[in-house]
């Protein structure tokens, strides 16, 4: 299988592609850069939306990953808004040049203010200018696929934990000031409960469900569980032994951040029962 992954070079898709390298597929991979993605992939330098035809470009793909976004942890970027035009009209561009699959990374921010548990039938009504950015090329590529014959899956993202500097999520920023030699991390109160994944399971189970075409349209790459903020970053600076301390209370919690909000993760549930039952029967 030949899967193209966009935004190859992120703190998301450099992950994504060591792991479908390790799966053994055949993986081009594109960004404006190169210097983090896996030597072992087929890397393409390019921007995505100055391309006549991507399809032919990228060596006629089976499967489109698009991972590509600008300003994903900047919420109210106005780039999100400006770049949606492009994003759709590239996938539209590979969908009609005959690409077979679409999956495309999502976010739990697609579906705004809500308490509960998150399934594919969740209504939305994002509260963010990127989940308003990310919901509208859902709703758009969904229908590009139907129209075409293309099987179309959402990868949903929720909140991703990992111990690297080079992102931007709140658990790269403490390994940031950790570096820089803090004692103290500016932190709110920590009590909302959302749902995390640790980065290498975020990373096997969008590869995961990639690999496969049975189940397809809006798949959750997620815990299925929720857990206090507090709690997380906590446990996070006690297995990284951190010496750093929280400063509870330093800044206010965002008002469009949901109380209580996790994933249903049945349907990525059965993509590994399947992935296992395959290996044990090859």
């Amino acid at each position: 299988m030949k899967i193209l992954v966009t935004g190859a070079n992120g703190y998301l898709g450099k992950g994504v592609v060591k792991q479908l390298l390790d799966d053994g597929m055949h993986v081009i991979a594109t960004d404006f850069r190169d210097d983090l993605i896996d030597k072992r992939a087929e890397i393409k330098t390019a921007d995505l939306f100055h391309l006549q035809d991507p399809y032919s470009y990228f060596s006629c793909p089976d499967v489109l990953l698009h991972m590509a976004w600008k300003d994903g942890f900047v919420h109210n970027s106005v780039n999100h808004i400006h770049d949606l035009p492009s994003h759709y009209e590239f996938i539209r561009t590979m969908i009609e040049g005959g690409v077979k699959r679409v999956a495309v990374m999502g976010s739990m921010h697609e579906v705004g203010f809500f308490e509960g548990s998150i399934n594919e039938s969740t209504p939305c009504n994002p509260q963010s200018l990127y989940g308003i950015s990310k919901n509208a090329l859902r709703r758009l590529v969904e229908l590009k696929c139907r129209e075409c014959g293309t099987v179309f899956q959402w990868l949903r993202g929720f909140y991703i934990v990992g111990n690297t500097a080079d992102g931007c999520s709140i658990f790269s920023k403490i390994v940031q000031a950790v570096r820089a030699g803090n004692q103290e991390f500016p932190f709110t109160m920590g009590l909302n409960q959302f749902d995390f994944l640790d980065y290498d399971v975020f990373c096997k189970y969008i590869a995961d469900a990639v690999e496969q075409s049975s189940i397809d349209g809006v798949i959750n790459i997620c815990s299925g569980r929720p857990e206090k903020l507090s709690d997380r970053v906590e446990r996070f600076i006690h297995e990284n032994q951190f010496k750093i301390v929280l400063k509870y209370g330093a800044f206010p919690d965002r008002p469009y951040d949901s109380k209580a909000i996790w994933g249903d993760d049945l349907r990525i549930q059965n993509i590994e029962k399947e992935k296992e039952y395959k290996n044990v029967c090859e």
